[in-house]
């Protein structure tokens, strides 16, 4: 089937969903470490409790793939019944995460609210190459990345925001903030509205022989398929997995660990730790409240930060889409660019660690993060099978869950106490993986994939 080319908006509107999706990752990735650590989570532990995230993309996201292409609804299409699904359990997830009374019931909430995320990310990703002519993806992963920067950058602020509209940040020990449960309760909202946004403004191409298509989908078994499609993929695909391991790997110890190092390292105000304070005296009570605000205040200052990454990843797709709405680019050496950038930017937190300098840190952070969501999946998507887009992408997604369950079960803290015992070490460990994720862009070779051939 020749594809049309398609306009700004009709491109807006099938990605604006994603805005609901980055609300989501943003928040979770922003403000789960410091939910763990207020329901008395140890630093050392907090990357083993996020395995959970991982380990559920690595399961969710190629069935998701392979379900959505054998997928036909005549009302909803192929990809947008995993919209919606997603989004609904995700935004009640969503909204409950902040009230967990105990740690464990946080990281039980982790754990539903990523496989929900995933059930309604990874189809979008498959959704753009359904659309869009092979010299377009370019841009429509741009777009993509403009709208996800635009929902990083707005839910980071919103507990900083909150905040500042007078809802408190004190808390007993043990309970979330309530500045913290209404930004959540804002991103539950947002994450649903957006999803219905694109379902009801986006249509998707129906398969060109439908009977053949309904034969091919009764006949195809999940397991073999999957199985299958790994032991053979594209070497081009195996290459880019180099390169989104060691992305990924960094990022996952941003998440996890960003909020405990930058807190402690920038702001010198860590997290109380409960044990050490005698709450029957009125002293200690009063000194512990002094803490915990401050940190809490801190964490919502690290929040405000890490949406800046946001905001430049935004700044980039929006420079990229002008630029590649018109001419192609060479997204190899874009990448490696941007990656460097990128581990310059984690470096630099803790060669530099001021409040005053941390934002353009996370600026340098997000050109590296605008471009790992887009110029991977745009060398991918010209280089597989357009029948099987959807499970391509979804077992591509395996090299973004395998570093981050590496990183998680000691990789991150392996790397990080190679240099010192310091949090800070493990957003040092993240800036060093970036730069080894761009020199691996060398390897990339493929032309279709480097650049559109017409």
């Amino acid at each position: 089937m020749r594809k049309p080319l398609l306009k700004f908006w009709d491109i807006w509107n099938m990605s604006f969903g994603f805005l609901g999706i980055q609300f989501g990752f943003a928040l979770q990735g922003g403000f789960m470490s410091r939910i763990f650590q207020t329901l008395g989570a140890a630093k050392d532990d907090i990357p083993l409790l996020w395995i959970a995230a991982p380990l559920t993309g690595l399961i969710v996201q190629p069935i998701v793939g392979y379900l959505s292409d054998r997928t036909w609804h005549p009302k909803l299409g192929r990809r947008r019944p995993f919209f919606l699904i997603g989004a609904v359990l995700s935004s009640v997830t969503l909204f409950f995460v902040p009230h967990s009374p105990l740690l464990w019931v946080a990281v039980g909430c982790l754990w539903i609210l990523d496989a929900s995320i995933n059930i309604s990310m990874e189809p979008f990703r498959a959704l753009v190459a359904d659309k869009l002519p092979d010299q377009q993806r370019s841009y429509g992963f741009m777009v993509q990345t403009l709208i996800i920067g635009i929902g990083t950058w707005i839910a980071s602020n919103l507990p900083w925001l909150v905040s500042e509209l007078g809802v408190s940040d004190a808390a007993a020990p043990g309970v979330i903030p309530m500045s913290v449960k209404v930004a959540f309760s804002i991103g539950a909202f947002v994450f649903l509205a957006s999803i219905l946004y694109t379902v009801f403004t986006t249509k998707e191409y129906p398969p060109e022989d439908l009977d053949a298509f309904k034969k091919s989908k009764s006949e195809s078994n999940l397991l073999s398929e999957v199985f299958g499609y790994v032991r053979n993929m594209p070497k081009t695909m195996v290459k880019l997995g180099v390169i989104q391991f060691f992305s990924w790997f960094a990022f996952f110890a941003m998440w996890s660990l960003a909020n405990p190092a930058l807190t402690e390292h920038v702001y010198q105000s860590p997290a109380p730790i409960e044990s050490q304070f005698d709450f029957s005296n009125s002293e200690d009570e009063a000194r512990f409240q002094v803490e915990n605000t401050a940190f809490q205040k801190a964490s919502n200052l690290v929040g405000s930060n890490m949406g800046i990454y946001g905001l430049s990843s935004m700044a980039f797709a929006l420079l990229l889409s002008f630029y590649t709405s018109r001419r192609t680019i060479n997204r190899k050496l874009i990448h490696m660019g941007s990656l460097f950038i990128g581990g310059f930017g984690f470096i630099a937190m803790y060669l530099f660690p001021s409040p005053e300098l941390l934002k353009f840190w996370f600026a340098c952070v997000g050109i590296a993060w605008g471009s790992i969501l887009s110029m991977p999946y745009a060398m991918l998507s010209s280089v597989v099978d357009p029948e099987k887009m959807g499970m391509s992408m979804g077992v591509f997604n395996i090299f973004i869950v395998l570093p981050q369950i590496t990183a998680a079960l000691g990789g991150v803290n392996f790397a990080a106490g190679l240099m010192g015992d310091a949090p800070i070490f493990a957003l040092v460990a993240a800036g060093i993986s970036l730069l080894f994720s761009g020199l691996f862009n060398l390897l990339i070779t493929e032309k279709n994939a480097i650049r559109y051939q017409p």
